[in-house]
């Protein structure tokens, strides 16, 4: 385990508590001396990620697409910046580069991010751990979907295992310690 992949948002109108959890995350994978990567943004929670990382001495790699540089939505003090043509290829470098990925709050550009790695979970593609960071219970109402996805047949039990939920950023690196192993084997069983 070496690196791992925050999804998070850049509002930064978002509740003072979602910036404490997340700095406190930013710490934690730097002190357990793993690099993080993100979608190289310096505004809400992603500007938040990237300035606790750092402080706590990690190392921090940003993706972003050439176009949010023009208008400088890039964090410009992170340990390396890559720039990528779109917003598809961001997502894939991002995933790629990962040992695991971690879902803070965040809004369609989170949501969208979380749900195609999960996607690529049950495909085989991305088989690693996905830590779903359930502050204040913000996700309640995206993993009461998936479940019912699973309950009406649209993916089957062995589906819930693609995913974990925690409660705090203190419970993440447990979580993706004890998740459930997942391998390219997962398309044989991805259809109904």
């Amino acid at each position: 385990m070496k690196t791992i992949c925050v999804y998070c948002a850049s509002s930064s109108q978002v509740k003072p508590s979602y910036f404490v959890a997340t700095a406190l995350l930013g710490k934690i994978l730097a002190e357990a001396n793993l690099s993080i990567v993100y979608g190289g943004g310096s505004m809400g929670l992603m500007g938040m990620l990237a300035d606790s990382t750092l402080e706590a001495g990690g190392k921090i790699i940003g993706v972003i697409p050439r176009f949010m540089c023009e208008v400088e939505w890039n964090h410009t003090n992170l340990t390396e910046l890559i720039l990528v043509d779109s917003m598809h290829e961001r997502k894939e470098k991002m995933a790629m580069m990962a040992d695991a990925v971690v879902a803070l709050p965040g809004g369609c550009g989170t949501l969208e991010e979380l749900l195609e790695v999960i996607t690529w979970k049950r495909l085989g593609i991305f088989t690693k751990p996905i830590i779903i960071v359930n502050l204040e219970g913000y996700f309640d109402d995206l993993i009461t979907m998936l479940n019912r996805a699973v309950d009406e047949h649209f993916m089957r039990e062995e589906h819930r295992k693609m995913w974990e939920v925690v409660v705090n950023p203190e419970d993440v690196l447990n979580a993706i310690q004890f998740s459930t192993n997942w391998d390219e084997n997962a398309r044989s069983f991805a259809a109904l």
